[in-house]
């Protein structure tokens, strides 16, 4: 977050995972002056808007993947792809502005918005000189590529 946006994370909240309070984690939140705060087990209501972020994600995901009739094995590209699509909805947690605009400052372009799923022609490096040959390799849209 510093990194890329100049943002610094002041509390990491987690559901009392072990592999945040030992060791490499543990250490990095000590020398970077983050918070660490835990949940008690088995209670995810006190979590209660990471809950409900992890449950919208799924049901996009889900909707994605049906919708494609797309193997399980594609669950990890439909949640990319879903979270690209939710990171350029309007929010009203937000005051109608896109999570984008609120991290990027600039408003989302949906020029690039495809059917997830729908037919993708990818370059074909080793086609032939013939003008009458496939110029691409039919495939599936399963995604956008990461920043």
């Amino acid at each position: 977050m510093n990194t890329h946006f100049g943002k610094q994370i002041k509390t990491v909240r987690s559901n009392n995972a072990l592999e945040f309070d030992t060791g490499p984690c543990e250490e990095f939140f000590s020398k970077s002056g983050i918070v660490h705060q835990t949940s008690l087990g088995d209670r995810p209501q006190q979590n209660g808007r990471v809950e409900r972020k992890h449950k919208h994600i799924l049901k996009i995901s889900k909707a994605l993947r049906f919708q494609a009739r797309l193997p399980l094995y594609f669950w990890g590209d439909c949640v990319l792809a879903a979270m690209h699509i939710i990171n350029r909805l309007p929010s009203s947690v937000l005051q109608n502005k896109t999570p984008f605009e609120v991290l990027l400052k600039d408003s989302p372009s949906y020029d690039n918005l495809r059917i997830f799923n729908s037919l993708a022609m990818a370059n074909n490096p080793f086609r032939s000189d013939d003008k009458f040959n496939p110029r691409g390799v039919p495939r599936s849209f399963l995604g956008y590529p990461g920043h």
